[in-house]
């Protein structure tokens, strides 16, 4: 349980008898090396690639709702526009370049008392890596609580997150699709908890 974050390659390639030669997919699904009995090649339209999996990214996850789903908050697809994932990694690599973690104390979960009739969370502290300054994280990718969604505060799991963005957008982002013959891919984002 807990905030899950998906973005997804959507790539065009059906096969129209009217296409060229050198416009042709070759597609082939195999299960268990023989060709797969239930899905007929000829009929596939798209092939779908997961690009990037996050796990309680509530920054991350905040940036699509602001950025991608005017706002809207609802576990739903939302299209993603490769310019936005420009913009994703641009403001990541901001944050990764203003904000340095130095020692410091971090929230590592919570501990549950009861005192006398009243129920106290307290953090569990320890010895880790915090923004000491994190001015930049907040205004350009705050943080977002939530269900399940992990911490809110601008630590190492936080510069964890932009780093993994930064690395998991990268590689698609190199790709130059402009003189390549092929449909530039569409882009999916969606998340659950």
């Amino acid at each position: 349980m807990g905030l899950d974050m998906y973005l997804s390659k959507k790539t065009y390639v059906k096969n129209w008898d009217h296409n060229p030669p050198e416009k042709q997919h070759q597609i082939t699904v195999k299960l268990n090396k023989k060709k797969h009995p239930f899905i007929n090649p000829k009929n596939i339209s798209y092939i779908t690639e997961s690009l990037a999996y996050w796990r309680k990214a509530n920054a991350i996850h905040q940036w699509f709702v602001d950025h991608c789903q005017n706002g809207n908050d609802d576990c739903r697809e939302y299209d993603v526009e490769r310019s936005q994932l420009q913009e994703l990694y641009d403001t990541c690599v901001l944050v990764r370049d203003n904000c340095k973690l130095v020692d410091g104390k971090i929230t590592n979960g919570y501990t549950i008392e009861k005192i006398g009739e009243e129920i106290v969370e307290r953090p569990i502290k320890e010895d880790g890596k915090v923004i000491p300054e994190p001015s930049v994280a907040e205004d350009l990718l705050p943080t977002q609580s939530g269900f399940f969604f992990g911490g809110t505060e601008y630590d190492q799991y936080y510069m964890e997150d932009i780093n993994n963005t930064i690395k998991m957008l990268k590689p698609e982002l190199d790709l130059d699709y402009s003189d390549s013959g092929v449909y530039e891919p569409e882009y999916i984002y969606r998340a659950s908890w």
